[in-house]
């Protein structure tokens, strides 16, 4: 399992949030969202910013390049 997708389970469950709501709440198509999870499909550029945007993350620490999440600028 990739970084990106051990993070993205990690921020998700830490809001304990379903893939669907998660999906729906990044407007990330449903379907996918679990995909990312289980490193079956990699985001466009697009949906990776929705993302770390959603979670209150960089781009840097949502890939595995970083272990400080940091904070983006659009963080909720």
């Amino acid at each position: 399992m990739s970084a990106f997708s051990q993070r993205l389970i990690q921020l998700r469950a830490a809001r304990s949030l379903s893939p669907a709501h998660a999906a729906k709440a990044t407007g990330v198509v449903e379907r996918a969202y679990p995909r990312y999870e289980y490193s079956q499909r990699e985001p466009q550029l697009s949906a990776l910013v929705r993302l770390a945007d959603f979670y209150g993350v960089t781009l840097d620490y949502l890939a595995g390049r970083s272990d400080d999440p940091g904070t983006s600028p659009k963080g909720r």
